[in-house]
């Protein structure tokens, strides 16, 4: 099977079972969460961990609740990222934000409950039990990541950093954090109930640090390249600070980077080296998100 088929078939194993997790009922708190969950979402993250763990011998099985519930997290961020007191955005995924569909405050509360959702998902996982030690260890790790030393941590310094004070350090202490955060996390799942070895899981570390830097770059890349909503609030961006041929550049040597690392640690996987490479694509105007 070649690598698309595999990615695609991934993605949609992940579809099916974000749309059980969220299917339990119809109240409006959880039709705004399927309203952004189930949207047209790269399913990137989710991807990473799949494709990690399967690297290392993690049957799909076990692998997807902690994949799923890494996507859940993303969103979450999300739909508190476009409301008005974050990033003010009106338009997600190319259809009205969470918050411009159902109100503000049912926004604010399907962020809330998906974050939440995404541990309980993790905590209810059926696992074998020489398992558990691992599944204590991700979850442990994901509420770093995705807490105030992490995720939540970028996002307070995206909104309080002058353009006058950025600089290339400031930036990418954001881009690691609000958007490295989640995808270290997710390679480092995979690595995890694959029982990696500690060179192995350094690597992949790198690896996803690697591959956030290239994320996040190429978002701004792509988002400097139309013209803004007056209604979004922009803020520093690595192309502020260099331009688009130099920001291309560094993701070029980021992307480059993350899979040199794999190659070192002798970690076969052809699907995170397509996933890294898929970000060397800038004329689709898409996203990664």
């Amino acid at each position: 099977m070649k690598i698309k088929e595999k990615l695609f078939q991934k993605r949609k194993a992940i579809e099916r079972e974000l749309d059980r997790i969220l299917s339990r009922d119809d109240s409006l708190l959880f039709r705004a969460m399927r309203y952004t969950v189930l949207s047209e979402g790269k399913r990137f993250r989710p991807l990473l961990t799949l494709s990690s763990g399967e690297c290392l011998g993690v049957s799909e099985r076990v692998l997807l609740p902690f994949s799923c519930a890494l996507e859940l997290i993303h969103n979450y961020s999300l739909i508190h990222d476009d409301l008005p007191s974050m990033d003010n955005d009106d338009f997600r995924r190319g259809k009205p934000s969470c918050h411009k569909a159902f109100g503000e405050g049912i926004a604010l509360l399907a962020g809330d409950s998906l974050l939440t959702l995404a541990f309980e998902v993790m905590a209810y996982a059926s696992l074998s039990e020489n398992l558990y030690p691992q599944k204590q260890q991700i979850i442990k790790e994901i509420c770093q990541f995705a807490g105030g030393e992490g995720m939540i941590k970028g996002q307070i310094i995206d909104i309080t950093l002058s353009p006058e004070k950025a600089n290339e350090e400031s930036i990418l202490e954001l881009i690691q954090k609000k958007t490295g955060s989640l995808i270290i996390a997710s390679v480092k799942a995979g690595a995890i109930l694959g029982k990696a070895s500690a060179s192995q899981l350094e690597a992949m570390v790198n690896y996803g640090k690697s591959i956030g830097f290239a994320f996040q770059i190429r978002d701004d890349i792509i988002d400097s390249s139309f013209e803004k909503r007056k209604s979004r609030v922009v803020r520093p961006s690595y192309v502020s600070l260099f331009g688009f041929e130099e920001s291309k550049r560094r993701v070029r040597g980021f992307v480059e980077a993350g899979i040199e690392v794999l190659d070192k640690a002798s970690l076969e996987s052809e699907e995170l080296r397509y996933l890294a490479r898929m970000l060397l694509e800038f004329g689709n105007g898409k996203k990664s998100e």
